[in-house]
């Protein structure tokens, strides 16, 4: 597997206004989020992340909703790295990284260790930026490269499914949105748009996959011994000393 660590990786951006169309992508995410949140139910819902935590889950159906970050200035939340979460393990119904993984120098420790905190069956609620767009395509140019949210490290929907697959998710949905290359300053939803969104969706800036933590039972497996009838020891005996 090609390793995803990076030595000089960007800070994490401290909210969505560092973006341009910031505020249209985090509305878009959370339209994207909305049916899920009816469908999980719970206690704890951990919002990992500055974006997470800014992101609206008042309709989710878990009592709990914990925000993680490193940054105290984002608002009262628990102080922590993504990679190195203060949780006791298996205890957490749902996991929320909304583009956490892109401005992370070891983004598939932070899967794993949303793994370790995540109850069986519990939820997996990733969005990431994709690289096939032309938002992606707009990491190559000069005068953007050192801008958010070019300056992060795009990985596409393909590999972040094989790092759930690899620690024990199984994907249940991808979904791919927001047709946009977010260079201009305002979002406009106008008709290229809207057959973008329709026809070309999987070009889209930004994806969201929703994993399940699975966690197999280890049934020993038993010998089935079988003992053919009228036959006892002694002849077993008797007919391995024959052959001796």
């Amino acid at each position: 597997m090609k390793p995803a660590l990076r030595e000089n990786h960007p800070p994490a951006p401290a909210g969505w206004q560092a973006f341009r169309q910031g505020s249209a992508l985090a509305a878009a995410i959370n339209q994207q989020l909305a049916p899920w949140w009816q469908q999980i139910f719970g206690y704890y819902l951990l919002k990992v992340g500055n974006l997470s935590c800014q992101l609206d889950t008042t309709s989710a159906r878990l009592r709990h909703h914990i925000p993680v970050s490193p940054s105290p200035d984002i608002g009262p939340m628990l102080l922590a790295e993504p990679d190195a979460l203060p949780i006791q393990s298996a205890s957490i119904d749902a996991v929320l990284l909304s583009h956490c993984l892109e401005f992370q120098a070891d983004p598939h420790h932070v899967i794993r260790e949303a793994h370790r905190v995540l109850m069986a069956d519990g939820y997996l609620l990733v969005t990431g930026f994709n690289p096939h767009s032309l938002l992606g395509v707009c990491q190559f140019l000069p005068w953007l490269k050192h801008e958010l949210p070019w300056q992060g490290h795009f990985f596409s929907a393909a590999r972040i499914k094989d790092w759930l697959h690899l620690v024990g998710f199984e994907v249940l949905s991808e979904e791919r949105f927001f047709a946009s290359a977010m260079v201009a300053t305002e979002f406009r939803a106008g008709r290229w748009q809207r057959f973008s969104e329709r026809y070309l969706n999987y070009f889209a800036a930004n994806y969201l996959l929703v994993a399940r933590k699975r966690e197999l039972p280890l049934t020993p497996i038993r010998p089935k011994w079988q003992v053919q009838r009228g036959y006892t020891a002694t002849q077993g005996i008797s007919a391995r000393s024959g052959h001796s």
